[in-house]
């Protein structure tokens, strides 16, 4: 438990730093040193990286850092389609998924969903604006690519339980030209709404949330949050921005390698 709330407050830094990675950290700290099970992780997570993101962006608003036409340009589409998600999509996943003779159960599924996300994430934080650099692509199809970022945006929320601050940053920093930190106060908002519209699909599990559980961490990810506002105003976060991402590749393929190579875990093929 001790390891995992500090943990969590390395999470609640990564928010404050660089506006992104709260949920690629938090959904496996709380499957694989907490025991939580993946599919109530991803539930866990919308709350603690969404309350904890919602303190960010009190503070935004106070330093009028956030663009808000740039949040409803992303909140909108978004909104909907993690709404849909985890309301409609997800229950229709059964426990057990059958592909040939081969038996997956959900928990795996969603695992190795969740570390090709982490591998976008890393290469979308890598690469930063290099992503996103066609100039003339971006003058003509501006409200497209906005409206297909924020519905794949929803999705990635609704599926893994992500904020989706990886996809959000790049965006806001390579295609729209915001400053860094400008970016991050806009993120956290939006990552504060999708956290709580994805929650709305999964009301029926808070009877069995462990809250002991999750108001520690969500208390360790908001004294983070704080510690990383400090550290933004002395370190500079686009390489730390780089650093982060190539350490979420690794914690990806980590994830990779447990769930197909130890056949003892329980997320794994039966």
């Amino acid at each position: 438990m001790l390891f995992g709330l500090l943990l969590a407050v390395g999470v609640g830094i990564t928010l404050g730093l660089v506006g992104s990675g709260g949920t690629i950290l938090t959904v496996p700290i709380l499957v694989y040193v907490m025991a939580v099970d993946p599919v109530l992780a991803t539930s866990y997570s919308l709350i603690a990286v969404g309350t904890t993101a919602c303190i960010g962006a009190c503070r935004g608003f106070y330093k009028k850092e956030v663009d808000f036409a740039k949040v409803l340009q992303f909140a909108l589409p978004s909104l909907v389609t993690v709404w849909l998600t985890r309301t409609y999509l997800l229950p229709l996943i059964p426990e057990v998924i059958v592909i040939g003779t081969f038996h997956f159960q959900q928990s795996f599924i969603l695992m190795l969903l969740f570390a090709l996300v982490m591998l976008g994430s890393g290469i979308s934080m890598i690469s930063g604006s290099k992503l996103i650099d066609d100039v003339v692509f971006a003058q003509r199809h501006t409200r497209l690519k906005t409206l297909s970022t924020g519905i794949l945006l929803g999705l990635v929320t609704g599926v893994v339980g992500a904020g989706g601050g990886f996809l959000i940053i790049p965006v806001l920093v390579g295609f729209f030209g915001l400053p860094m930190r400008r970016a991050v106060a806009t993120s956290l908002v939006i990552i504060a709404i999708n956290s709580a519209f994805g929650l709305l699909g999964d009301l029926e599990k808070l009877a069995i949330f462990d809250w002991n559980l999750l108001a520690r961490y969500t208390l360790s990810t908001a004294f983070g949050i704080f510690i990383g506002f400090y550290l933004s105003d002395k370190l500079e976060t686009q390489q730390l921005k780089k650093s982060f991402g190539y350490f979420i590749l690794l914690v990806a393929l980590g994830i990779i390698c447990k769930e197909l190579l130890i056949p003892a875990s329980p997320y794994t093929i039966h």
